[in-house]
């Protein structure tokens, strides 16, 4: 068994994970590699109350992740009745649904499988032949993906994004150095959950071997095996020298799964 399971979600995601881990009896170590920010920019700020003020104008608006959906609420008072909503997986139906957002009361597409939780399962369960010559709004953070605007375009669409928040590598902070170097001095689980963590990862890794050490810091890491929920992820850390990589597939229960099966 590992020695710690390492949750690197952001942190507003990871304690309902945490606590079915450590329900299994396993200790659990939470490093978001990745933080979550308000916009703190006028001008965008601007521009994302601008379009959730004529949301009504959609014929679809598609959130990307949980944290884009917490953004959003927090400058809405409720969500436009007859505007259709999309998502990614059941962590987002789950936000909408914290702040009243349900099958009951709102048209909420997702993946019809809902162990592939992603931009190219949610493009499968739309009906993408009535959103020919619509005008559709993809609400998420800086910077993603292009897959699910494309293949909306593709389909006749005409897609917009708006920011609703902004993902930062943590600092390499004296207290952040000092769990990464005592992590890497066992044998753990880490589960990665997006490309652009696993890559933060590497770089707080450099930074923690300016003094020549980093090479040995990276060996170490690759060294350790990674829980990850999907095939881009798990190409991305075979890219970067991760050979023990788990593809669970979507969802809470792939990973629990997966580590229930470790020996």
């Amino acid at each position: 068994m590992p020695d710690t399971v390492v949750i690197t979600r952001p942190a507003a995601q990871a304690g309902p994970l945490a606590a079915k881990i450590a329900a299994l009896g396993l200790p659990v170590q939470l490093l978001p590699l990745l933080e979550i920010h308000a916009l703190d920019g006028a001008e965008e700020c601007a521009r994302l109350q601008a379009v959730l003020a004529r949301l009504r104008d959609y014929a679809l608006v598609v959130f990307v992740s949980p944290n884009a959906i917490d953004c959003v609420f927090a400058h809405l008072e409720a969500w436009p009745a007859g505007v259709p909503l999309a998502v990614v997986g059941e962590g987002s139906r789950m936000a909408l649904a914290a702040h009243g957002v349900t099958e009951a009361n709102a048209s909420i597409t997702s993946p019809l499988d809902t162990a592939r939780s992603d931009s190219e399962h949610l493009l499968l369960a739309l009906d993408l032949p009535a959103l020919r010559g619509k005008r559709v709004l993809i609400v998420r953070g800086d910077g993603g993906r292009d897959f699910l605007a494309d293949g909306l375009r593709g389909a006749g669409a005409t897609v917009e994004f708006v920011t609703a928040y902004r993902r930062q590598v943590p600092a390499l902070t004296p207290a952040l150095r000092a769990t990464l170097e005592q992590l890497l001095q066992h044998n753990n689980d880490w589960i990665i959950t997006s490309s652009e963590a696993l890559r933060g990862l590497l770089a707080l890794l450099a930074a923690l071997g300016e003094t020549g050490g980093e090479k040995q810091a990276v060996a170490k890491m690759q060294q350790q095996h990674l829980i990850v929920p999907h095939a881009r992820i798990a190409q991305t850390a075979a890219a970067l020298g991760f050979a023990r990589v788990t593809l669970t597939g979507s969802g809470d229960a792939g990973v629990l799964a997966a580590l229930q099966s470790r020996p």
